[in-house]
C-alpha cells in the first residue's frame, strides 16, 4: 500500500499529528543549531534577562527555520527520494502524509520562524529571509541549485556564513570580525555538503541530479571536501592567532590529522555509502568538539 492510500485510512488526530511531525528531520535540525547559538555567544558581552529572552526567541526561530528548509527540500525531492533505496522508507509518503500537507507544514514553519525573528532584530529577520531564498534556490523545482555544480556549493557557503551571522546579529551589529568567523562556518558547511553528495551518489545518479559527485566523480568530490575542510582549519587557526576568536581555538588544528586519516580511510574503502557515512560521523564529532571549545571560550563566560 502506498502513502496516498495509507493516508485515506481513518486516523485519530493525535496519530496524524505524530506522522506529520515525523516528516521533520529532527536529528539534522538539532545538529544545525550550533552556528547561530555560537554566533550569539560571540556577540554577547554579558548575561541579562532581556538577552536571555532574545536568545530563547533566536533558538525557537532557528528551530522553525531549519525545519522549514528540510521540509521544503523533502517536498521538492519526493519523487527522487521514492526511487532512492537509501531514502524511500523514510519519506513522508511512506508515513502516509500527502505532498500538499507537507507543503502547508513548510509554510507554517516559515511563518512561525519569521514571526519569531521579527522579535529578535531587523537584521536577524533579513538574514533569516535571505536563508529562505537560498533554500529555495537550492531545492525549488525549475531552479534546482542542488543539481548545478558550483552553485550548490556557493549556496551552502553563503548559507553557512549567514547562519552564524543570524545569531551574531541578535546581539551586535555586523562587523568584519563577525563575517570572518562566519566564513569558517560557511566553509565547513560547504565542505560537509560535498561529502554528503558523494555519499548519495547512487541515488542522485539514478534520479539524474547532477551533483559534484555525479558530474566529476565521488573521489573528486571527497578531495574537494577535504580541501575545503583544510581551509576551514587554517582559517580558524589564523583567526585564533590574530585574537579574532579566543587563542585556545588554535589548538583545533591538532584534530586535523584525525580528519585527514578518516578521509584517506574512506578513499581506500572505495567511497561506498557505509565508508562515507563513517567519514561524516568522524568529522561531525571533530567539529562538535570544536564547537564545544567555542562554547566554553565565548565572551559571555569571561
Amino acid at each position: 500500500m502506498d502513502g496516498e492510500a495509507a493516508h485515506n485510512r481513518p486516523d485519530r488526530p493525535g496519530g496524524y499529528l505524530r506522522r506529520l511531525a515525523a516528516c521533520i528531520r529532527f536529528d539534522e535540525v538539532c545538529v544545525l543549531q550550533g552556528a547561530p547559538l555560537l554566533g550569539a555567544l560571540f556577540a554577547m558581552r554579558e548575561f541579562a534577562v532581556p538577552g536571555l529572552l532574545t536568545m530563547a526567541a533566536l533558538i525557537a526561530g532557528n528551530l522553525c527555520l531549519v525545519a522549514h528548509v528540510f521540509v521544503v527540500n523533502d517536498w521538492a525531492g519526493i519523487e527522487g527520494d521514492n526511487l532512492d533505496p537509501n531514502r524511500a522508507a523514510w519519506t513522508f509518503r511512506a508515513r502516509g502524509v500527502r505532498r500538499t500537507e507537507v507543503a502547508w507544514l513548510g509554510i507554517a514553519l516559515l511563518v512561525l520562524a519569521l514571526l519569531l525573528f521579527s522579535t529578535v532584530s531587523a537584521t536577524a529577520l533579513a538574514i533569516a529571509a535571505a536563508i529562505v531564498v537560498l533554500s529555495a534556490l537550492y531545492s525549488a523545482p525549475g531552479i534546482h541549485g542542488k543539481g548545478t555544480p558550483g552553485l550548490s556549493s556557493a549556496l551552502h557557503l553563503a548559507g553557512g556564513t549567514l547562519h552564524f551571522l543570524l545569531g551574531y546579529s541578535a546581539f551586535a551589529s555586523l562587523s568584519g570580525q563577525g563575517i570572518a568567523i562566519g566564513c569558517y562556518f560557511g566553509i565547513v558547511f560547504a565542505a560537509g555538503h560535498l561529502t554528503h553528495e558523494a555519499r548519495d551518489y547512487e541515488g542522485d545518479l539514478l534520479n539524474g541530479i547532477r551533483t559534484h559527485a555525479v558530474a566529476f566523480g565521488r573521489r573528486q568530490a571527497v578531495l574537494a571536501s577535504l580541501a575545503l575542510f583544510t581551509l576551514a582549519y587554517a582559517l580558524l587557526t589564523g583567526l585564533a592567532l590574530c585574537r579574532v576568536v579566543p587563542a585556545p581555538l588554535a589548538l583545533a588544528v591538532l584534530l586535523y590529522p584525525l580528519h585527514l586519516f578518516a578521509s584517506l580511510r574512506a578513499i581506500r574503502s572505495g567511497l561506498d555509502f557505509g565508508s562515507l557515512s563513517r567519514l561524516q560521523d568522524c568529522y561531525r564529532r571533530i567539529h562538535a568538539v570544536i564547537g564545544l571549545a567555542m562554547l566554553v571560550t565565548a565572551a559571555p563566560w569571561w
